[in-house]
This record gives C-alpha cells, sequence and structure tokens, in this order.
C-alpha cells in the first residue's frame, strides 16, 4: 500500500501516514504527497474536514533520517516546504489523532492542527538540536506563542520527550483520551465540525490565523534556511549518522552553524 492512504467517508477525509514499520518516518516523497492531497482537498467541496492519524502504534516519528541524509532539503521549493505551505494555506479543520511516537516533525506538524487528541501512550519530542539541526514547521514562531517563551526554549533546546498530560497542559493537545477511545473521540469531533455550516467554519479559520499567518510564514522560511545549511554541516552529518548507528555522536571543539536569520 501507499505510504500515504486517503478515504472520503462523510465529508471527512482520512488521512493515514502508513509505514508503521519505520514508526511513519517521513520521507520526501511522503512530504509531496501531503501537500498535494491538502492542496487538493482546499478545492474539493465534497470535504469539510480532515482526521489525518498513524498506522500502527505511532503517529510519526518525524523524518526519516536514510532519507534525510540522501535527500538533503534546500532553502527553497523542497518537499517539506510544499507541506508547510499546505498546511498554512489550508482553511478546512484539520484534526489530528495521535497515538504512540510523535517526533520532531510528528510534534511540529501538529501546530497546525485545530483540534488534537492524544492517547495517554502518547509521547511527544523535538530533538532538532540533538541531531545538529533547527526547528521547522514555523515551531520557532508558534512553540513560543503556544507554550510560552521560557518552556519552548527548554522543549526545542534541551530537547526533551514530554507525555500527552503536560502535552494538554502546554496547549498543544486539545484533550487526552484512552488508547482504546483515540479515533472515536477524535472521529465524533470531525463529524459534530462536518455537520457546521462549511463556509462559517473555513471563514473563522482564516480569522483565526490571520494575525499570525505573516509570522508564521516568516519563520517558516528562517527556518528551511538555518536547517538547509545546517543538515550539510559536518555535526549534523555525524549526529544523524551516529543516530541511524545507535551510537553517540563523536563531538568535534568547532562547528560551523546556521547564519542567524
Amino acid at each position: 500500500m501507499a505510504d500515504v492512504v486517503a478515504e472520503l467517508s462523510e465529508g471527512i477525509l482520512r488521512v493515514e501516514l502508513n509505514r508503521p514499520a519505520k514508526l511513519n518516518a517521513m520521507t520526501a516523497s511522503m512530504y509531496i504527497s501531503l501537500a498535494d492531497i491538502f492542496d487538493d482537498v482546499a478545492k474539493d467541496e465534497r470535504i469539510r474536514v480532515v482526521l489525518w492519524h498513524g498506522a500502527g502504534d505511532s503517529f510519526c516519528a518525524g523524518n526519516d533520517i536514510e532519507d534525510l541524509l540522501g535527500n538533503p532539503p534546500g532553502p527553497g521549493d523542497s518537499p517539506q516546504a510544499r507541506l508547510m505551505n499546505a498546511l498554512l494555506d489550508f482553511d478546512k479543520p484539520l484534526i489530528a489523532a495521535v497515538r504512540g511516537a510523535a517526533i520532531g516533525g510528528g510534534t511540529t506538524m501538529l501546530f497546525h492542527c485545530d483540534l488534537v487528541y492524544a492517547a495517554e501512550n502518547s509521547r511527544f519530542q523535538m530533538p532538532f538540536t540533538n541531531l545538529a539541526v533547527v526547528p521547522e514547521f514555523g515551531s520557532t514562531c508558534l512553540a513560543p506563542l503556544t507554550f510560552g517563551p521560557a518552556r519552548a526554549a527548554e522543549l526545542i533546546l534541551l530537547g526533551q520527550p514530554f507525555d500527552a498530560r503536560r502535552a494538554a497542559e502546554l496547549g498543544l493537545v486539545t484533550q487526552v483520551v484512552s488508547d482504546q477511545g483515540l479515533l472515536l473521540a477524535a472521529t465524533e469531533a470531525a463529524r459534530a465540525l462536518a455537520a457546521k455550516p462549511a463556509g462559517a467554519l473555513q471563514a473563522s479559520k482564516r480569522l483565526l490565523k490571520r494575525s499570525l499567518r505573516d509570522q508564521i510564514k516568516a519563520a517558516m522560511k528562517a527556518e528551511n534556511e538555518a536547517f538547509s545549511v545546517q543538515v550539510r554541516s559536518e555535526e549534523a552529518k555525524e549526529a544523524l549518522t551516529a543516530f541511524l548507528e545507535r551510537r553517540p555522536p563523536h563531538v568535534s571543539g568547532t562547528t560551523k552553524t546556521a547564519p542567524a536569520a
């Protein structure tokens, strides 16, 4: 089956990341597939709501490291940037159902969801500095706004994991539910939204995002430029390779870092 599966029923498009053996880690082709789906949904009047989840026991473990090393994104129109722009422009309700791992992009993509339901077993992490890269998906703007500056610095700079309860306390998660009741709770919310006037929902979402849109877009651009430099640095190549080889990275005395944005 495809790595991204979409199924429409009763005005709700269920979008499933479908690489359970890899914890639904994202490849370049998956970013493109998702961007195409969101761009198409925006123009499809049959679809009122999108429900996004992962196959198996995880939501998304972020970038597939092997794919990232083989296809590092550039500062411009990369597959990752295409999905970021599609999410930023998306004005229909987007609900995420998260279980298990939501790591790296698996966490930062959630900032673009309107409602996030998390199973009790969910675990979140933004380990970008651990891997010698920088955050993305506009999270350097959205994390301080959502968590507050001190908590955002703690979670991004230290890269420590946090559980579903803390994610809810921080404002990333709408509701924590049982593992067994996750999809039911998210589906009930999707049905409730699908029953509302579509024009009012979309107009309301556009208004909610209006004051922040330019800030988020600027953050995405700066992040992508910094990421493209950092991912090609020797420290990132070593950190990412060490991650694949399941060993501690060798830390050098001096490193080349991305320019300040």
